[in-house]
């Protein structure tokens, strides 16, 4: 707990009195206090240089921090209406007071230190003075913190015997924000005595044992020990009988004001430990015991005499057993009972039993109880002790209270018979009881029933009672549950009662009693019970929830697209199908980490779908087996929408007797992963390769030919490729989608591919073909193709199942055979100067028809290094003179042309001897390219015309 104790608050806590000052001066408590919130404070306040009585009267004020500069009036030692209204409450309850120390020093006292009590608070003592001179008021700070303070221990009883060892552990800690310290003393105490301190371990860490215990911690018989952060250990060894006691340990939290000393804002103990050290000394009791007091003639009794004491096999007992006073039998420490009177004789007779059940209990047990057994039955113990010669002589002796029974006479001689209709059911399923009375009563007898309960703690409740007139009466914990039906008893016949209890509840297990009481009627009219008997049947219950346990399975936990997969969920046990279970499936669908409810049978039978997936419904079967609470789920044209992990939720209802449900138990199955795979593919794409070489102008044929599919349905994208021995690549020419849309590749557009290429499918859909028209040189290559098998999926989204690359197609595209000739034959001509001569360049065959010429006509002159140009006819017929020619009177006298194709003529007017030479023609043959650009395929030179221009 936390008081005033924390911190005592003497005179000497005031500064000196000044009644010589010559002014006034009121001083308070020096600030900033930092107190626990809960706990009980003072503040002091004093005046001194005063004038007037020697009694001074002074006024508290406080000024919250939400208004500085507001005074808010708290006491005062004249004035009673001088408290506001938020404290006059707790000044009236003594929760706030002022206390007179002397004439002109008080303390505040504040019982109770609440959160809002933080706040500058002002002692102002009104004048009494001539004049005013000096102060009146003093202020300071009192700051509220929360008490974290935290002690604790295990509250436990241990027993120990005399030089055991004693733990026991205490855990304190806080969480104070300002800096404090901490102290921890352990204390014992017994009742209502003055605790008595064990040992302590001050503010500053200082070890000190209290004054009992001093001795023993110098010779290390008591310790303290820190074990971890915030707990300690107290330990005592070799434990003293003194020792007992309640044990517990006490903290408190210091914090330093700033006068320097150390203030105990709180302080708290923990729960205590009960520790009863037994002595090892000679001291022994006796306790006597049976099971009741009052039995019937013929009942058996048993009397047990139980010693309590130290080391008792390594003593010596004997035990006397007495009835009214009077010895009827004895033991010795040999445990051979001898047994006095008439009780010998029914000891002999089997009737009657003095035994020796351990070394610690001794029985007397009368087997059948007759009338004159009634009376005050008792044992007495005596300890001996074994001499020197083996005689025994006794020690103390002690005995316990009489025990009185009586032993009432049998008036009743009714039998009964209890039967029940199974003594193990299942929880919820009714429970029948018959009492039949069989024989022993007259005619006139009438029978009060009553059902009783005897649960497995042993405890007795009525059920219902039936009163010998056939009022129905329930006992007090069966009354609501009556009132409903739950429970029914009838008399079906004189003697013969039943009970049915419907819709039964795990409590109701136990050991049922059927109770009758056999009536008469006397002279006077007045009904007297002649005696009573019970009967009773056990009847224990399986509680619905044991064993209860759900278990998913499933035979495919890999399915292809469009196929069906089933799951089961299974319940265990097998429950009756008046038994409510209500079966949730759930569904966490692959790549998420949510489950959702996906369907649910309810408990009363019904479907409730979830509003997750829509799209299961249409495609999902759930089925609820008619002999279990079995669940089936079907799922058709699976997807990758149904694939994931699968989960049942089972929960186990039951009704009770007022209509309501109970939720008894809920189990979750394992997780079933299905995965939903794409049909294995059977793409085939002919791998054969072939080389085709072909002249510049035909078209290209390529093929691409599917040799098998995953489907009649598969739809196919196919990408042509062609690979040069510069790229380490091939590049897309031409990409023909699953839907038949073209795309075509950077290859077609940088080439100028667009307008050459021609894509068909043959009419089976297997073979694809692509003709590159007007084959170019630089269209050869390695040609491929890819091709994409394409599905539909079950959700009508189209998927890309399988791809495959051809075998490749090596092109080659050459330019036309060379087959340009020219005359070869050498010639000597002879003319004489200013003859007209003509030579001739004759082409005897051509690459093409259609392809173009150009002639050149070359001379060597006598004396002439090199070979001179003359002229030039080019394709386009346009003629050009050689520098020999155009620098000279040639010019003038030269004349080309071509008579017919392949006949060129070179004609010299007025030759002269500088015209002299060995003349030749070349020849080049230009083509036209698939692309309309011009190329020189050929070239060939004549035979060498030697011309020789003689003077007349």
């Amino acid at each position: 707990g936390v008081g005033a104790a924390c911190q005592e608050v003497t005179l000497g806590s005031f500064p000196p009195t000044g009644m010589a000052l010559a002014q006034r001066q009121v001083a308070v408590q020096e600030g900033p206090l930092y107190r626990t919130e809960g706990s009980h404070i003072t503040l002091w306040c004093k005046v001194s240089g005063y004038q007037g009585p020697a009694e001074q009267n002074f006024q508290w004020s406080i000024y919250l921090p939400s208004a500085p500069k507001r005074e808010v009036q708290i006491v005062s030692t004249v004035d009673p209406s001088f408290p506001y209204a938020i404290y006059t409450q707790r000044v009236r309850s003594r929760g706030i007071y002022v206390e007179r120390v002397q004439g002109d020093a008080v303390l505040l006292h504040i019982t109770e230190l609440q959160d809002r009590d933080a706040g500058e608070y002002e002692c102002h003592t009104p004048n009494t003075d001539e004049r005013y001179f000096g102060s009146y008021s003093a202020k300071m700070n009192l700051v509220v913190i929360p008490d974290s303070l935290r002690v604790t221990a295990v509250p436990q009883t241990l027993n120990k015997v005399e030089r055991d060892s004693l733990e026991l552990k205490c855990e304190v800690s806080k969480s104070t924000a300002q800096h404090s310290h901490v102290s921890i003393a352990w204390y014992r105490q017994r009742g209502s005595e003055t605790p008595v301190e064990v040992i302590s371990l001050s503010r500053d860490f200082v070890l000190r044992a209290g004054s009992a215990y001093a001795q023993r911690q110098a010779t290390g018989d008591i310790r303290l020990d820190k074990v971890g952060e915030t707990t300690s250990k107290l330990t005592i060894y070799n434990l003293h009988p003194s020792d007992q006691g309640e044990f517990y340990c006490e903290a408190a939290e210091w914090i330093q004001d700033p006068d320097k000393s150390w203030y105990a804002m709180t302080r708290k103990r923990s729960q205590g430990a009960i520790v009863n050290v037994q002595a090892t000394d000679k001291e022994f009791s006796v306790r006597l015991e049976t099971e009741k007091r009052t039995y019937i003639v013929g009942e058996p009794v048993e009397f047990r005499c139980t010693l309590e004491a130290q080391n008792v096999p390594d003593r010596y007992f004997s035990i006397s057993w007495a009835f009214n006073s009077s010895l009827i039998a004895s033991l010795g420490p040999n445990a051979v009972p001898v047994l006095n009177n008439e009780f010998a004789q029914r000891e002999a007779l089997g009737q009657l039993k003095v035994a020796k059940e351990s070394d610690n209990v001794f029985v007397l047990k009368i087997y059948r109880l007759r009338l004159e057994d009634s009376g005050k039955y008792n044992c007495r113990v005596t300890e001996r002790e074994k001499t020197v010669t083996g005689d025994f002589i006794d020690k103390e002796s002690k005995r316990p209270k009489n025990i009185p029974i009586t032993v009432l006479p049998l008036k009743t001689s009714i039998s009964l018979e209890i039967i029940n209709n199974a003594s193990n059911v299942l929880e919820g399923e009714s429970l029948r009881f018959g009492c039949n009375v069989r024989s022993g009563f007259g005619p006139h007898s009438r029978f009060s029933v009553a059902w009783q309960l005897v649960d497995k703690l042993n405890r007795r409740s009525e059920i219902v009672r039936l009163d010998r007139e056939g009022t129905l009466q329930p006992g007090p914990s069966y009354a609501e549950r009556s009132s409903y039906g739950g429970i029914q008893v009838e008399q079906v016949r004189p003697g013969s009662f039943t009970l049915e209890i419907f819709n039964s509840v795990k409590a109701d297990e136990g050991h049922y009693e059927c109770r009758v009481a056999e009536w008469t009627q006397a002279l006077d009219g007045e009904w007297q019970m002649v005696g009573e008997r019970h009967a009773g049947t056990p009847v224990s219950i399986t509680a619905l929830e044991a064993g209860f346990a759900v278990t998913a399975i499933s035979r495919t936990p890999g399915v292809t697209y469009n196929e069906s997969f089933d799951l089961q969920c299974i319940i265990k046990p097998h429950y009756p199908s008046w038994v409510p279970v209500s079966v949730t499936w759930r569904f966490q669908p692959a790549g998420s980490t949510e489950f959702h409810d996906l369907v649910t049978f309810t408990r009363d039978g019904g479907v409730q779908w979830g509003d997750r997936y829509a799209g299961f419904r249409t495609r999902t079967a759930i089925e609820k087996a008619e002999s279990s609470n079995n669940v089936r789920l079907s799922i058709s044209r699976a997807s990758d929408t149904e694939a994931g992990k699968y989960q049942c939720v089972a929960e186990l209802w039951r009704k009770n007797y007022n209509s309501s449900w109970t939720r008894l138990a809920d189990r979750t199955s394992n997780l079933l992963e299905i995965r939903v795979l794409r049909p294995v593919t059977k793409l085939q794409v002919s791998k054969s390769k072939r080389s085709i070489t072909l002249v510049e102008n035909r078209p290209i044929p390529l093929n691409c030919s599917v040799k098998s599919q995953t489907s009649p349905d598969s739809h196919f994208a196919v990408l042509w490729y062609v690979h040069k021995p510069s790229d380490a690549d091939g590049k897309l020419i031409l990409k023909t989608t699953h839907s038949s849309a073209f795309e075509y590749g950077t290859y077609a557009e940088e080439e100028g591919l667009r307008g050459r290429l021609q894509f068909e499918r043959s009419a089976s859909g297997g073979l694809f073909s692509l003709t590159v028209q007007r084959a170019e040189v630089r269209d050869s290559g390695s040609y491929y193709c890819h091709v994409e098998e394409w599905l539909l999926s079950p959700n009508h989204a189209w998927y890309k199942l399988a791809e495959e690359v051809s075998g490749r197609t090596e092109v080659t595209i050459k330019q036309p055979d060379n087959r340009l000739q020219v005359n070869q034959t050498h010639k000597n001509i002879t003319v004489l100067e200013n003859q007209w001569v003509t030579l001739e360049c004759v082409v005897s065959s051509r690459t093409s028809p259609s392809s173009q010429l150009s002639v050149e006509w070359y001379v060597w002159r006598p004396g002439h290094p090199e070979k001179e140009a003359v002229a030039r006819l080019s394709r386009q017929s346009t003629l050009r003179y050689g520098d020999l020619v155009a620098l000279g009177d040639l010019r003038s006298r030269l004349h080309l042309e071509s008579p017919s194709p392949g006949l060129y003529h070179l004609s010299i007017q007025n030759a002269t001897v500088r015209d002299s030479g060995a003349y030749d023609c070349r020849v080049e043959e230009w083509l036209l390219d698939p692309s309309d650009r011009w190329y020189k395929r050929a070239e060939d030179l004549s035979g060498l015309i030697t011309l020789t221009v003689k003077q007349p």
